[in-house]
């Protein structure tokens, strides 16, 4: 093992093997005294100008415009680009125009009169016919406490009046006479409605249907209906209460 020279004993000191920089200058590559380490470079320097010594860096420039200020041409007068609001219409955002400036007319919507109280009647329901009455025709349905009320509103010209007239009192006469309100109240009353009903439908004219229809067919009259005469059943049994009452109280019996 080769011992290392003296460096005290003025014997030559060999080379270093491992060479360092030069005398006089700084190993850790640090800028020289009174040099800003963290300045940028000249690459890095921001392409906008710096302010001069003295200015605030924060105040408006006054080259510049104002994106919140009112348009460059000032009132009356449309910048550039913008084109000018219609006069008759306030552009959104901005106030009507005042007195001195006058409004187009605005379109006016149709006036729709009322309905005359007389207004002539629609035609028949069933065939069109513009001859009708506005009437209606009813029927009547009665057992025990059970009752059915049927209606059907018109208007109906002179033979489907009158058919349904005839229908629906049939109907009445078969079937309502057996609840104790039917027999007294409701059937009398239903079978005279249906009576003044047959003699307004009896004084219009002859009916001249719409094209493709075909008014009702009146068929039988009541009387020529079998079915109508099951109403003699409940009507001579009403007849024997009634006249056993009388004899009860007139003590005849």
């Amino acid at each position: 093992m080769t011992t290392p020279p003296n460096p005290y004993s003025g014997a030559p000191v060999p080379p270093n093997p491992h060479p360092g920089p030069p005398a006089g200058q700084n190993p850790y590559g640090q800028s020289p005294a009174g040099q800003n380490p963290y300045a940028p470079g000249p690459a890095a320097a921001h392409p906008a100008a710096a302010p001069p010594a003295g200015q605030n860096p924060y105040a408006p420039n006054p080259a510049a415009p104002n994106p919140y200020g009112p348009p460059a041409g000032g009132p009356g007068h449309p910048a550039a680009g913008h084109p000018a609001p219609h006069q008759g219409h306030p552009t959104p955002g901005y106030p009507a125009p005042g007195p001195g400036h006058p409004q187009q007319p605005q379109p006016q919507h149709p006036q729709y009169a009322a309905p005359h109280p007389h207004a002539q009647v629609p035609g028949c329901r069933n065939c069109g016919a513009p001859e009708a009455a506005n009437f209606a025709v009813r029927a009547h349905v009665g057992v025990l406490v059970l009752m059915r009320f049927h209606t059907l509103n018109g208007p109906f010209c002179r033979q489907c009046g009158r058919a349904l007239v005839r229908t629906m009192t049939t109907k009445t006469l078969c079937q309502g006479w057996w609840s104790p309100l039917s027999l007294v109240v409701f059937t009398p009353f239903t079978l005279l409605w249906n009576l003044i009903a047959a003699m307004k439908f009896a004084k219009l004219p002859h009916p001249t249907p719409a094209p493709g229809h075909r008014p009702l067919d009146e068929g039988p009259p009541v009387h020529a209906r079998p079915l109508a005469y099951v109403a003699i059943i409940p009507l001579l049994w009403a007849t024997w209460v009634v006249v056993n009452i009388v004899l009860d109280v007139t003590g005849r019996r």
